[in-house]
Formats: structure tokens, C-alpha cells, sequence
């Protein structure tokens, strides 16, 4: 059974790495899935959070680091130490037929740490903040989902390391959404409207 899903991963990943290929998706994707490229975005989000709520966004600014923080710590060090699947860019069997459009790493590939992190900040944020802003939810999962999808596309992993890092993420999102409503309730009693930000 395992040998199977295996088996079909690496057929999907073909599917996507290879047959989607495009001169439009090779430019896009490999810059959609650079850390630098949301680099302006983070640093909105930080100075907007400060100004806005305060005492309240600093605490915001360290939990979603902290949610972060433990996304990366379960994926990278834990689940993928354990694990030990081996990059389709690295797999002696497949990286022949692999159109690879980033570095590969020499990291482990079970859980996508891509896609582990940012559904974790993005499930985070949905929890905080779609009773204020009415698009978060979308743009939260359509910017998580896209990150995630290009970690196949340019070749680093299979689309299962990218699901369950993705469910992964979901899970930790939650669970520090929750965290955060448990501790700080009145971030969510006196609530303006702000749907006029997004």
C-alpha cells in the first residue's frame, strides 16, 4: 500500500514538475516561493500591526513568530529527521527526469517546510482576523497555496511532502489561533470594522 502511494506520487509529481511546464510558471514560481520576494510584506505587516493595535500587535508580531517558530522546528528538524524521504532533485531514480528551476538542498524532503510554515501563518492570521477583514481568508490561503504548489513545480518536492506540510501547517495555524483567543479573548470582544483595509 505504501509502496503504491509512493508510486503515485511520483507520477503526480511528473505530472506537475514536467507536463505544466511553462515559460510563464518558470519565472513566476521560483520567485513566488523566494523568501526574499515577501520580504516588503512581512515588514507591512509588522509596522502595520504596531501601529494599528499597539501593545496588541507587538504580542501579534511575537505570536505569529512563535507560530512560525514551531512550524519549523516540527517540519525540519523533527518530521524530516525522522522521516528521511529523499528530494525528487536528489533521488538517483527520478532527478534524471526532474526539471529542476531552484537549488535542490541537500535538506530532507517530508514535510515541505515551505508549505508547513506558511499555512501555519496563514491559518494563524485567518483565525485572527477574518471577522475583521472579509478577504483574509482567500488571500491568506490563495498566498499559502501558491507557495506550497511551486515547491512541486520547481522540482525540490513531491506533492505529498506538500499536502501534509500543508495539513500540518493547518493544524498548527489552528492550534495557535486558538492559543491566542484562549489568552487574549479582548483582542476579539472590541472588534471596529476594518474591512475597508482589505
Amino acid at each position: 500500500m505504501l509502496q503504491e502511494i509512493i508510486h503515485i506520487d511520483k507520477e503526480l509529481f511528473l505530472l506537475i514538475n514536467e507536463g505544466l511546464g511553462s515559460s510563464f510558471l518558470d519565472w513566476l514560481l521560483p520567485i513566488l516561493r523566494n523568501p526574499f520576494t515577501w520580504a516588503p510584506l512581512y515588514l507591512f505587516l509588522v509596522i502595520f500591526f504596531i501601529k494599528h493595535y499597539g501593545k496588541m500587535g507587538i504580542i501579534i508580531v511575537v505570536c505569529t513568530l512563535v507560530n512560525f517558530g514551531i512550524s519549523d522546528a516540527v517540519s525540519s528538524h523533527i518530521i524530516k529527521n525522522t522521516v528521511k524521504r529523499v528530494r525528487p532533485c536528489n533521488d538517483v531514480e527520478l532527478k534524471n527526469d526532474v526539471t529542476l528551476r531552484a537549488r535542490c538542498g541537500s535538506g530532507y524532503s517530508f514535510t515541505s517546510s515551505h508549505a508547513t510554515n506558511h499555512f501555519a501563518m496563514a491559518l494563524f492570521f485567518i483565525v485572527l482576523f477574518r471577522r475583521k477583514w472579509k478577504h483574509v481568508l482567500w488571500l491568506a490561503i490563495l498566498w499559502a497555496a501558491s507557495i506550497a504548489f511551486s515547491q512541486i513545480y520547481v522540482g525540490v518536492h513531491y506533492p505529498l511532502d506538500v499536502a501534509c506540510g500543508a495539513l500540518l501547517g493547518t493544524l498548527i495555524g489552528l492550534s495557535s489561533g486558538w492559543a491566542f483567543k484562549r489568552f487574549f479573548p479582548q483582542f476579539f470582544e472590541t472588534q471596529p470594522s476594518e474591512n475597508t483595509l482589505i
